[in-house]
């Protein structure tokens, strides 16, 4: 099929009516600067060593991590990206502490991790950026950091896109999920699927099987049953993947079932789990929930945690249905 069958990111958004309504005039303008921002920070991961953006920028941001050069530069590439949009209120991103006012009075908030996996950046294995995009609750008010602080069932759209063989992009607007890739040629993403789909059943998991010992006993209960393949519990044998960045084992998920786990572990008891709830598990949990499949920090839903701090960590495990309940079921 060539891509002149395909529709492009615009023209989806013009004819999209999630549960039967328009997409907003305001809303469209923001998602398109994001995808137009997210095609220019595309080539510029392909460029990597030729014009010098590869390794660490010597720098940390607000958890106290290794910043890489491209981290740096995409975070300044989304905030230049959509500070012109008037429907934006504010944003805030993973490497920044504080969220940013924008126009003041839009009706959007945008949070994003410009460069998920950035650990990843040097060995070229697929990276990418999440995004979600939240209603303001008082359009009129001065923007605080309270009105980013509600839980993923306030999303109004969410997204990410991985840069990998393909640069493809996977979105929702709370009514299933639809896939993009870019053409490189042109700069446009062009739908290449209107209805992603979990299977509700699975037999491959994505885990660091390297803390294992650090796991909590019904995760480890639930890995060692799939380890055990058809001799044991679950009557059949399970693949493990782990690419060690979280756009990209996600897009596997999205793009053939599976589960993802990035679970709590005891080297750091108090800390709820090691991603943020705000920049990667609720964009990515709506993600997953509106394609069919599940997500849970173990004891609740992620979409139904109510945050406290817009960096706020949390353990993960989405995918498909039926692992997840399953998962849950042992935590209870």
């Amino acid at each position: 099929m060539s891509s002149s069958t395909h529709i492009n990111f615009k023209q989806y958004l013009a004819s999209a009516k999630p549960a039967g309504v328009a997409v907003p005039a305001g809303l469209q303008d923001l998602l398109t600067a994001v995808v137009n921002t997210c095609s220019i920070l595309s080539h510029e991961v392909a460029q990597g060593a030729l014009i010098g953006l590869l390794g660490s920028a010597g720098t940390g941001n607000v958890q106290g991590e290794v910043q890489q050069k491209l981290d740096i530069i995409a975070n300044d590439l989304l905030i230049d990206g959509v500070k012109g949009c008037k429907s934006l209120a504010g944003l805030a991103s993973e490497e920044m502490e504080l969220p940013v006012p924008v126009q003041g009075t839009g009706d959007y908030l945008l949070l994003f991790d410009p460069l998920d996996g950035s650990s990843n950046i040097d060995v070229n294995v697929s990276i990418g950026t999440i995004f979600s995009v939240l209603k303001k609750q008082d359009p009129n008010a001065p923007l605080q950091t309270s009105d980013f602080l509600l839980s993923g069932r306030h999303q109004v759209a969410a997204g990410y896109v991985v840069y990998g063989p393909q640069t493809t992009m996977a979105l929702t607007l709370g009514d299933g999920v639809v896939m993009f890739t870019l053409n490189k040629l042109t700069g446009e993403f062009l739908l290449i699927n209107d209805s992603v789909t979990i299977s509700h059943s699975t037999k491959e998991f994505a885990i660091n099987m390297s803390n294992m010992r650090h796991w909590a006993d019904p995760v480890r209960r639930y890995v060692e049953e799939c380890l055990a393949g058809v001799s044991g519990a679950r009557d059949k044998d399970f693949n493990m993947r782990w690419i060690a960045s979280m756009v990209a084992d996600v897009h596997r998920v999205l793009s053939r079932g599976g589960v993802f786990m990035y679970p709590w572990d005891q080297r750091e008891p108090h800390k709820p789990g090691k991603l943020r709830l705000m920049y990667e598990a609720n964009p990515m949990s709506f993600l997953v929930e509106q394609a069919g499949g599940a997500s849970t920090n173990g004891t609740d839903l992620i979409m139904d945690l109510q945050p406290t701090d817009l960096h706020e960590r949390v353990s993960v495990m989405l995918g498909s249905k039926e692992e997840i309940d399953r998962i849950q079921h042992y935590h209870s």
